[in-house]
């Protein structure tokens, strides 16, 4: 009572070691633990982070805890879900849900707030998390927050009685126990500084990165680390080195205290002015850096917002001489820092105020595949196997070429498409046959089934994705996806050395429709203006033609059956492919097979038709046309020809005569007069 009655112990002590004065203290009265966290701490992190996620789960695995310290992840904004994380050799899935709200009401036993929003957002956030009852610690890593809003913060945390770590920190660690973000660093530095088992000291800092180092130093002198706090290097940081080293001398399992200042600002007097009263009894090792600041002839600006060099209080050399005076043990540098660190835990353990923690094994840690990878300790065979294109280096290659190759030197469509589908160039007058069966076959009209398909899907209110889908599905052997069976007729035929006329007869024979011949509008007198075009190509450009020239043969005898049976653009694409393959040099007989037989040649016209298909879904889309709905008038109702038939009757059997017709009989019969 007198320690907060004088005013001078900071908000912290104030507020969290109070004891009403009654009959007696209530729950809600009794003095509350000045331990932050313990092995059962867990915590909710904002703003999803990869890197500290993992940490803090490696490190609970390092201290054997059973549950894991984050309890859940918010990722503003998002749906939830579920993040895949490893807890030691165990793969889980961390909850992630799209407000604080919803993960304070879903873990209401997550009592600390690991902020990761930037500068700009972090007060807000911080906030947010400080009106939440359950929420006990807030630690808010952005540097750079705007004073007024830490102010503001900071009021609100002594006004509830709660505690805010940072900003601009690392975050804090109880070693064997709990540790926040990024704090320690790696699994390796955990381990090399005993953190992994609590120690007996207690450190506090300003520093982040001079933490980490320091940890190192405490493993090396003491029996380690107990608690480490970063308090942050922001000007105004929610809590103060005060207000952790007198939590220190409330915790029994901390023997003694160590503290590393820095220059500029005068938290480190409030330390002096608590030693002077009696309020810390456990030896501490003090020092503030930023020693060198003398040497500069102005003010001098270091790496923190609260580091920098002004009037002579301020300096570390003020400060250092302050401790020292009330009874800190200050060395004389940096570089004697861990010397008397040691010599003063030397000095507990020999007075038998102390008997060394003993050290802990910790469980040998699981290496990530691609860091053992990396490492060349383990091998593992891969999933998927890529031929066609790399994106690991500076720049993405298609079949060995890099991508500013493929600009600067006016690399052409047909030309990418035979790096990918190829695996390699092939001469000009390839490629561009390629392009041309693109642009020929990129549209046939809205009456298709591929474009109609997308035209029903575009004004059903689809998504444009959905509506090419929708199209696209409809290709197969009746719409678009004879030209890799016809090419691969042809080829056969002709290497076989069966005649058009044997190959036809042949076909028929076996009940094989032909493959890229017929077509339902065009016919000998009418030809297909896409045909005469290709051909036209090929005669011009191809070295030399005998699948087309075969091709054509055959169309010469179907046509003597009927006029409409001519080579259609599936069959004379097939063809010329054939030649295409067999006459640039590039390909042997054993390539050329397998790129009929893996279906490469549809890919043409599914790559030509997307380009129609997304016309048709834009064209609908554009006008804003109603969900289609098909005419009665166009579709034939068969209802009653399904009916189940009546018995004959008598008279009918003894004529001879059956008035009932099985419902085949029936459906062929009204389709055969509709016909008529």
């Amino acid at each position: 009572a007198q320690r907060i009655s004088s005013g001078r112990i900071p908000h912290l002590c104030r507020e969290h070691f109070t004891m009403v004065a009654s009959n007696g203290p209530t729950a809600a009265q009794a003095v509350q633990s000045p331990m932050l966290f313990s092995r059962h701490t867990q915590a909710i992190l904002y703003n999803y982070k990869v890197n500290p996620v993992q940490r803090m789960l490696d490190f609970d695995y390092l201290c054997r805890r059973e549950t894991p310290s984050l309890a859940a992840l918010v990722s503003v904004g998002s749906k939830g879900g579920f993040e895949k994380v490893f807890f030691g050799t165990k793969e889980i899935a961390l909850p992630v849900y799209g407000s604080t709200k919803d993960a304070v009401k879903a873990h209401p036993n997550a009592d600390v707030f690991i902020n990761y929003a930037s500068f700009r957002s972090a007060y807000q956030s911080s906030m947010e998390a400080l009106e939440i009852p359950t929420i006990k610690v807030v630690v808010i890593i952005a540097e750079g927050v705007p004073e007024a809003d830490v102010k503001r913060l900071i009021a609100v945390s002594k006004k509830k009685g709660k505690i805010v770590i940072g900003p601009a920190t690392v975050g804090g660690i109880q070693a064997g126990a709990f540790k926040i973000g990024d704090t320690a660093g790696t699994v390796d530095n955990i381990i090399a500084c005993k953190l992994h088992r609590p120690g007996s000291v207690g450190f506090v800092s300003k520093s982040g990165g001079l933490s980490n180092e320091s940890y190192n130093i405490i493993s090396r002198t003491t029996d380690g680390l107990f608690e480490g706090i970063a308090v942050g290097g922001d000007a105004f940081p929610g809590t103060t080195l005060a207000d952790h080293v007198l939590r220190f001398q409330q915790i029994p399992q901390i023997k003694m205290i160590v503290v590393l200042g820095e220059l500029g600002g005068t938290d480190e007097y409030a330390i002096v002015d608590c030693l002077k009263a009696g309020k810390i009894t456990k030896p501490v090792v003090a020092w503030v850096s930023g020693t060198c600041a003398k040497v500069f002839p102005t003010e001098v600006q270091f790496g923190h917002a609260g580091a920098k060099s002004g009037g002579l209080k301020e300096s570390a050399e003020a400060k250092n001489q302050a401790l020292k005076d009330a009874g800190a043990v200050v060395p004389t540098s940096f570089e004697e820092y861990p010397v008397v660190i040691a010599q003063t835990f030397k000095k507990l353990v020999e007075s038998g105020q102390h008997v060394p923690v003993p050290d802990v094994v910790p469980p040998e840690m699981p290496m990530d595949v691609k860091k053992a990878m990396k490492a060349g300790k383990v091998r593992a065979s891969t999933n998927i196997v890529c031929t066609i294109s790399d994106d690991r280096g500076e720049e993405p290659t298609y079949a060995g070429v890099p991508m500013s190759e493929l600009i600067e030197k006016d690399y052409s469509v047909g030309d990418v498409m035979a790096l990918l589908w190829f695996k390699r160039s092939l001469p000009k007058w390839a490629t561009k046959f390629l392009e041309m069966c693109l642009i020929i076959a990129a549209d046939h009209g809205p009456c298709v089934s591929g474009a109609h398909n997308t035209i029903i899907a575009a004004r059903a209110g689809k998504d444009l994705v959905a509506c090419v889908a929708s199209g696209l599905l409809t290709i197969g052997p009746r719409f678009g996806g004879a030209i890799d069976d016809a090419a691969r007729d042809f080829k056969r035929a002709k290497d076989s050395g069966q005649s058009p006329e044997e190959f036809v007869e042949s076909m028929k024979k076996a009940g094989t429709r032909i493959s890229g011949i017929g077509h339902r509008i065009k016919s000998a007198e009418n030809p297909d203006k896409r045909v005469t075009l290709l051909l036209d190509y090929a005669d011009r450009h191809f070295p030399e033609a005998i699948y087309k020239d075969y091709a054509l043969k055959v169309q010469a005898y179907t046509l003597t059956k009927a006029n409409n049976l001519i080579l259609n653009v599936d069959g004379c694409i097939g063809a010329l492919i054939c030649d295409m393959l067999a006459s640039c040099g590039s390909f042997t007989d054993e390539e050329v097979q397998e790129v009929l037989d893996i279906g490469t040649l549809n890919g043409l016209f599914i790559q030509a038709r997307t380009i129609g298909l997304i016309g048709h879904a834009l064209d609908q889309k554009r006008m804003k046309q109603p969900l289609y709905r098909h005419p009665w008038d166009d579709i034939l109702y068969a209802e009653e020809a399904m009916q189940k038939p009546q018995e004959p009757d008598a008279a009918s059997v003894a004529n001879g005569v059956s008035t009932a017709k099985s419902t085949l009989d029936l459906i062929k019969l009204q389709l055969g007069s509709n016909a008529s």
